[in-house]
C-alpha cells in the first residue's frame, strides 16, 4: 500500500460510516435516496469493499429491494450490481437470497432498475449458482429481453443468454415460448 493510500484509508472508512449512520438516523426520504446514490457509487471503488462489508452495506442494499420507493430499489440494485463484482460481497448477497430478490426486480417498470438487475445477475453467476440464475424463467424473460426496443436492454440480455446459458438452455427456452408472445408474464421496463 502507498503511503498516501494508508493515511486516507481511516478517513475513508469514517467517511462511509458517516453515510450509513445518515440514512439510518434520518427520517428524510430525499435524504436517504442521496446517501443510497452516494453508497451505490462507492460501491464500484474496490478500496472500498472492505470498509463496504464491515458497515454492512450490501445488505442495506438487499433491504431496499423490498421497498416501495422506486428510488430506494433503483439505487439499492446499483449497489448490489456495483458490489457484486467483489467476491466476499457476492458471498453476501448469495448467503441472503440476493439471487431471488433480485429476480424479483426484472419485471420492473424502471429500465435503469432491470439493467443493474441483470448485470448482478450475471456477477453472481458461478458453477454453484449457475442453475438457479439460469432456470427456464429467467432465460424465458432473457429472450424476450433481446428483442426490447431499448439498445441497452437488447445488448445486455444478448450477453446474458451467450454467457450465462448453454445453447440447450436457450434452444429449449425458445421451444417453450413458440405460440406464447410474452415470457412469464413480465413487462418490459420503461
Amino acid at each position: 500500500m502507498k503511503r498516501n493510500e494508508s493515511a486516507e484509508a481511516p478517513e475513508r472508512f469514517e467517511y462511509l460510516q458517516t453515510l450509513v449512520t445518515e440514512f439510518q438516523d434520518t427520517d428524510s426520504e430525499e435524504a436517504k435516496e442521496q446517501v443510497l446514490a452516494n453508497l451505490a457509487n462507492f460501491a464500484y471503488d474496490p478500496k472500498n469493499m472492505e470498509y463496504l462489508r464491515e458497515l454492512q452495506v450490501p445488505d442495506l442494499f438487499l433491504d431496499m429491494l423490498t421497498e416501495e420507493n422506486e428510488n430506494f430499489v433503483e439505487f439499492g440494485m446499483g449497489g448490489l450490481c456495483n458490489l457484486s463484482m467483489d467476491p466476499g460481497c457476492r458471498d453476501i448477497i448469495l448467503e441472503n437470497d440476493g439471487i431471488s430478490l433480485i429476480t424479483n426486480h426484472l419485471s420492473n417498470r424502471r429500465e435503469e432498475t432491470v439493467l443493474s438487475a441483470v448485470t448482478t445477475l450475471m456477477n453472481l453467476t458461478t458453477p454453484a449458482t449457475c442453475s438457479q440464475i439460469t432456470e427456464p424463467g429467467i432465460v424465458q424473460c432473457m429472450l424476450r429481453f433481446s428483442l426490447a426496443e431499448s439498445p441497452r436492454l437488447r445488448n445486455l440480455a444478448s450477453v446474458f443468454l451467450q454467457d450465462c446459458c448453454s445453447q440447450e438452455q436457450v434452444r429449449q427456452a425458445e421451444l417453450q415460448m413458440q405460440g406464447v408472445q410474452t415470457a412469464i408474464g413480465i413487462p418490459l421496463p420503461e
